[in-house]
This record gives C-alpha cells, structure tokens and sequence, in this order.
C-alpha cells in the first residue's frame, strides 16, 4: 500500500510541476523578449566605446585573491567534491521533456546518487550537493541518503535549472527564494551557497545572491583559487569557488556527443589539474552530476582520482565541503561578513 500510495504521489508531483514548467516556460520566454534589450548588445564589441566595454565588463569581475597561507590541519592543497543533482530538472526546464530524457535524468536519483554517496562513505568524504529544489520534490528520498553521514551540504542549484539569462529580475528572483524555501523545508537546513545552473550567471544574479543571504557563490571562472567577487567595480564581500569546464564531468561524458572522452582520460585530465594545485598550494573544485557520473564506467573516473590523492601521506591534503572552505577562507583572508546592498 505504501509503496502504491508513493508511486501515485510521485506521478502526482511530476503532473502538477509538468503544467507548471509549461505554462512557467511561455511567460518566462515571453517576458524575457518583452525585456528592452541593451544598445550595446545589437552591436558588435569592435563598435562600442571603451566605457561601454568596462561598463559590461565590471558588472561581476574577479577581486582580491582569497588562497590561505595553508589549509586546514597544514594541508598543502584542498579538493572539494560537488554534485550538481539535476536529474529530470534539465529535460523539464524548457518545458518540451520527453518520456525518454526523463528516464535517462532519473537515472540519478534512481542509481547514480546511491552509488557516489557509497563511493565517499568508502572514503568518509564531505561533499557539497548543489540541489534544484523540484529535484528534490521529485524525489524526496533523496534527501536522506544525502544526510545519512552527517559530513555534507546541500546547496542552492536554482529551481527547475533554469537559465538566468533568460529571465527577468523580478523571475529569477521569485524561482531563487521559492528554491531556498523548498531545500530548507526538505533538508531541514537553510542553505548558504549558490550555483547557477549550468552556471548561466545573469547581470542580476549577484544582486539577487547577495539580497539573498548567501555567503558564497560557486559558478564563475576567474581564477582556480578562491577569490571575492567585485559587482560594478566595488567588493562584495562574497566569496567566489571558481568552476572550471575542465573539472566538469557533463561536456565530455556525453557519448552521443563529438566531444565524448573516456573517463580513464578525463581521470589523468583532474590528476593532473590536482598535482599542480598542490604544488600551488592551491584548490581543485571538481563539478559532478549523479545521473552523468554516476554510471558504472563513468564512476571509475571518480573512483581513479580520489586513489592518486590516496596515495599521498596522511594530511597532504584537506576535503572540505564549499561552506567550509567559503567560511575558511573569509576567516584567513580577514575578509568579514558578506556585504549585504542597500
């Protein structure tokens, strides 16, 4: 009986969320067009002015460096593990899924979850999970066997992975606090980090992470180390964890794609990312999805690195979910509380 009444709910969850991306969809795609599009977008860079092109290019920019001296307990390098948890968020977003795209993204919440969390459990690993709040109304379940260790985050990955960019101020807005009222009331936790899906940051993200609450963002790629994000030339306060495609399972892991690459070589690719982070003293953020890596031969990717930094001697080098290293790296860098606009 329970099992039939959980089936039913879920499909009940997947029609109610179903007409809303629909309907959600042709008013965001509408209101986006109806929004006056800037001058300096209809023309090509070479026809701006130099304060049109500093203008665009400071509304988010890269500020002071954040790298510590060291990290925790001495470590010479830091490694922090996130999972985009999507699943059928990607296929629902545009409001045109296919039973088969939505079987292939529920793979993750289905398998592919179950089979990272039990790879860190095996090495007693904190990770940060960047969560679009109908992934997990999708599927509840899974938010406990993210929390069953007690080692990892759940973070902001936006409401349905919409993209920023499409929408206006007053959308993206209202779908960034409807995710953070659905995470904390499903997690039990409110969350304090940001991620854009597919890292698609609009001029008006960081006002609205920082209007917010959050105290960091993890979406832009200015530098491989932590760093504070500048909005129109001023500090923030907020501290970036830089991303970087390289470190991203998605592009290369499609094997419909041109761009498919054996996850064996994508290993050496983050191994080599990470021996050079150490002899930086640096970071390596890796981006991971439980419906792309959490597949049998794609895990052993995952599986390879964590077994190179194995090798090293106990210490050498600290995991640490991106709260932590966020809250670390404020405190060392003397940095202070986000700033919050006014």
């Amino acid at each position: 009986m329970h099992a039939r009444q959980g089936a039913t709910a879920r499909v009940n969850a997947v029609a109610v969320i179903f007409t809303l991306v629909c309907s959600m969809g042709s008013a965001s795609r509408a209101a986006a067009q109806a929004q006056p599009v800037p001058v300096t977008s209809a023309k090509p860079g070479w026809q701006w002015s130099f304060d049109s092109a500093q203008t665009v290019v400071n509304t988010v920019r890269a500020g002071r460096d954040l790298s510590p001296a060291k990290w925790p307990g001495g470590a010479k390098a830091a490694v922090l593990l996130s999972f985009d948890v999507d699943n059928e968020t990607v296929a629902l977003r545009y409001g045109e899924p296919t039973v088969g795209s939505l079987s292939e993204a529920q793979y993750g919440a289905r398998v592919g979850l179950q089979r990272i969390v039990s790879l860190l459990d095996r090495y007693q690993l904190p990770a940060t999970f960047f969560v679009p709040s109908v992934s997990l109304r999708l599927t509840p379940t899974m938010a406990a066997v993210i929390k069953k260790s007690g080692r990892h985050e759940f973070a902001v990955h936006g409401w349905i992975h919409e993209l920023n960019t499409t929408l206006p101020d007053s959308v993206e807005r209202r779908l960034l606090t409807q995710a953070i009222a659905e995470l904390t009331q499903l997690t039990g936790t409110k969350p304090v980090g940001y991620r854009a899906p597919s890292w698609n940051f609009s001029p008006n993200t960081l006002s609205i992470v920082r209007d917010l609450g959050f105290r960091y963002e993890s979406s832009l790629m200015s530098d491989d180390r932590p760093y504070e994000l500048l909005q129109r030339g001023a500090p923030s306060g907020m501290v970036e964890i830089p991303v970087q495609w390289i470190l991203d399972d998605a592009p290369l892991f499609d094997p419909r794609g041109q761009r498919y690459a054996s996850p064996r070589e994508i290993a050496q690719v983050w191994i080599d990312e990470f021996d050079k982070a150490l002899e930086e003293h640096s970071m390596v953020v890796l981006t991971l999805h439980p419906h792309i890596s959490g597949h049998r031969s794609r895990i052993v990717a995952l599986e390879l690195f964590l077994a190179h930094i194995r090798k090293l001697p106990k210490g050498t080098v600290w995991f640490g979910t991106h709260a932590q290293a966020a809250d670390y790296v404020r405190a060392e860098a003397k940095l202070g509380e986000p700033v919050v606009r006014r």
